[in-house]
């Protein structure tokens, strides 16, 4: 808006603005589905078949049994989202590098928009999803209890990594995807003063030194300070494989810079996108309870 200017008309502003501390883009998003079998319209679906058994033969030139396998889907009613803001022409004019601010505004734009990517990932990991069996029954569908770690009055331990770890092998989730823990900085600072963390024989010096862990028990960690928390103010933690959750982009983000003819010529940067998430698979998703 063009009333959020004018502190900056001064001789002494700097030519390069400086972008305030932000989440830089989305940091979920490579650690999910983006592919849906289907977009129709408003809606993304993602497809599932259940496991099934052999069955044994006991005669000889009998009947060939039939299997019956079961399909069902995930549903993802498409969202739209939009950014813009106006840059008038005396702000360009009076603020020392203002031909920059189109660029700068755009910029933050699409940090924004990348953190929403994440933001719907993190409801999609923790809310209701949509289903819909092979009858074509929709029901919505929360998260089970035996997909979530309670909190103990205690914030991320090993306990608690190994009962997430314990989750996750007993429902035969693919060892050969990569599991990824979502945590924020308190999270890392729990890991970091348990004492078997801190030990060479659990973790390598160079996570302690550099004050982060990147891998750890087979997760690999990822840092974001937009986890949400319980209503006991519980943070929640995730742990989940690229398969249990789904981001359907309807239309990836779109930018524009340009005039606006209604508003005396301010340029105005526009963003939008379309796009939802979803949870594919409970069992390969779950939710850790933290104390803060």
């Amino acid at each position: 808006m063009s009333d959020q200017i004018p502190v900056a008309f001064t001789e002494k502003f700097r030519d390069d603005f400086i972008m305030l501390s932000q989440q830089k883009g989305s940091r979920l998003e490579a650690t999910v589905r983006t592919d849906p079998d289907r977009l129709e319209g408003d809606a993304g679906y993602f497809d599932r078949i259940g496991a099934t058994e052999m069955v044994e033969n006991t005669t000889r030139h009998g009947d060939t049994p039939l299997v019956n396998t079961k399909h069902s889907r995930r549903r993802i009613t498409l969202r739209d989202f939009d950014w813009a803001d106006l840059i008038d022409k005396k702000d360009r004019v009076r603020i020392l590098g203002g031909g920059q601010l189109p660029g700068r505004y755009l910029q933050n734009a699409l940090w924004a928009a990348g953190r929403k990517k994440d933001d719907l990932i993190i409801a999609a990991a923790n809310g209701n999803a949509f289903s819909i069996d092979e009858d074509k029954a929709a029901s919505t569908v929360a998260l089970p209890a035996a997909q979530k770690v309670a909190v103990n009055a205690s914030g991320l331990t090993l306990v608690k990594l190994i009962t997430t770890k314990e989750i996750l092998d007993g429902a035969d989730v693919d060892e050969d995807e990569e599991r990824f823990m979502i945590v924020t900085s308190k999270q890392v600072s729990n890991l970091l003063n348990t004492t078997e963390v801190k030990s060479a024989d659990y973790n390598t010096v160079k996570a302690l030194v550099e004050g982060r862990i990147e891998t750890f028990m087979g997760f690999r960690f990822i840092r974001t300070e937009r986890l949400t928390k319980d209503s006991s103010s519980n943070r929640l933690a995730l742990a989940y494989v690229r398969s249990a959750l789904g981001l359907a982009i309807g239309e990836e983000i779109m930018a524009d810079i340009g005039p606006r003819r209604d508003k005396r010529n301010s340029i105005q940067v526009y963003v939008n996108m379309t796009m939802d998430a979803t949870r594919i698979e409970d069992e390969k998703l779950v939710q850790i309870a933290c104390q803060e």
